[in-house]
């Protein structure tokens, strides 16, 4: 990759070079971005489907909530389980190949989950899925951050948690919708078209080389450096995995995404329950409340985050994971107000204001773990904070569900997630005096 006045000119896996601007903001456009956001939208809509249709499917199929909350659960813990596999693929295969891949795999999982019978062939199909879910975010992520270099990084990955995100409330409302409208298996069937789209639309997606954002980046702030591609890595799996838990910026931020994910998981599943009982709303109301008011506050979140994350960026030390904190905390303090104020305008504020805080975090806390992990190792990097964040996310619905089970009021329940949210947010801010070390030394991994 060599410097041409304003132009850099970047080898693509495969095809001849390309000729980009320097100065973009996004130097391959913002198809990249968009297109995963696609792909992280179409897997969230899917796997959260069965959310906002659980009432129809409980009584059709006959289980109660702790049964409810363990297929969403066991779901996540599959992909966690697959998860570090794909981190070693993302960081020597063909990533864009392996998204069109796992893509229509899960299209096609949801077009099974409309066929079950039973709970236990239900509970086999959503496991599954589960374990297809998590496979295109290393690989996605490895993506991003070449595609984009740091000062648009957390834009580029705004879109991305929008599209993750949004998936939640989507899929809730259309689940509650289409199950009102055709019943829950049609729904799962209409579902699954998009799917195989945006599938296809993944082969369209260009594959950099690796470091390229980083390369850019040094070369608008005038730093030189041999831009040869990085020799490979040999060592085993765990040797690598032990090197980045080294990181301190890391063990931060993944104390801090563990929480979120944690509190969000348990949240978004049990919403529509929650205003069901709560607010004696019918099954398709009170998805549609629950899934619009929850989609505002992402918006507007995730927007704010990406404003405020790229600002700050190598001109105030720490400024992503301050920025990702401070969302932390505000989110876990409002979803204690929802938990608690049971007047429903108060309590929609409430929840719109706790989605909002969260999609202010995570972009910025993801745009750093870019930051400090170094280009040939994002793949298993951005694995390894994916399996961490997962194994604390995938404990929400089980445990929320079980704990209504057990006092008989969703309502204490949710309050229990409040009190690790604001432990991570506590652990999360630890990450800020060692982030400009930690991306300093991911920068010098590139000579």
């Amino acid at each position: 990759m060599s410097s041409t006045d304003d132009y850099v000119e970047i080898p693509m896996a495969g095809r001849a070079t390309r000729r980009v601007r320097l100065a973009a903001a996004a130097p391959f456009g913002w198809w990249p971005a968009i297109c995963v956001a696609l792909i992280a939208l179409v897997d969230r809509v899917e796997f959260n489907l069965m959310a906002g249709a659980l009432a129809g499917i409980q009584r059709d199929l006959g289980f109660g909530d702790t049964a409810g909350g363990a297929i969403a659960t066991a779901a996540a813990l599959a992909g966690i389980v697959l998860l570090i596999p794909a981190g070693r693929l993302a960081d020597r295969g063909r990533r864009t190949w392996t998204l069109a891949l796992v893509v229509a795999v899960w299209s096609l999982l949801t077009l099974g989950s409309g066929l079950v019978t039973s709970y236990a062939t239900l509970f086999a199909v959503r496991l599954l899925l589960g374990g297809a879910g998590l496979l295109y975010n290393p690989a996605a992520s490895s993506l991003l951050a070449d595609y984009f270099p740091g000062s648009s990084r957390t834009r580029a990955f705004s879109l991305e948690r929008l599209g993750y995100f949004t998936g939640l409330p989507v899929g809730i409302v259309a689940g509650g919708a289409l199950a009102d409208a055709y019943g829950w298996r049609t729904m799962f069937f209409l579902v699954a078209v998009p799917g195989m789209v945006i599938a296809l639309l993944c082969l369209t997606l260009r594959e950099p080389q690796r470091g390229t954002g980083d390369r850019i980046e040094m070369l608008r702030t005038g730093r030189r450096l041999q831009l040869a591609p990085a020799p490979e890595r040999r060592g085993s799996v765990l040797t690598e995995m032990r090197e980045l838990l080294r990181i301190r910026t890391l063990r931060a931020i993944a104390a801090g995404l563990g929480t979120v994910f944690f509190g969000l998981g348990g949240l978004m599943f049990w919403l529509p329950t929650f205003y069901q009982r709560t607010f004696d709303l019918p099954v398709g109301v009170a998805s549609g409340m629950a899934g619009g008011v929850g989609l505002l506050g992402m918006v507007a979140g995730s927007v704010l985050g990406a404003r405020l994350g790229d600002k700050g960026h190598l001109v105030r030390p720490g400024w992503r994971v301050s920025v990702g904190s401070w969302g932390l905390l505000v989110g876990a303090l409002a979803l204690a107000g929802a938990a608690m104020l049971l007047v429903l305008p108060v309590q929609l504020l409430c929840l719109a204001l706790s989605t909002a805080g969260f999609l202010v975090a995570i972009p910025n806390l993801t745009a750093a773990t870019a930051d400090v992990v170094p280009a040939t190792r994002r793949g298993l990097g951005f694995a390894l904070l994916q399996f961490l964040i997962s194994l604390a996310g995938s404990a929400g619905p089980l445990l929320v569900g079980a704990f209504s089970d057990a006092t008989g009021s969703l309502r204490w329940a949710y309050a229990i997630l409040v009190i690790p949210l604001l432990v991570g947010a506590v652990l999360a801010f630890r990450g800020r005096a060692s982030l400009e070390d930690d991306r300093q030394a991911a920068v010098a991994a590139l000579r």
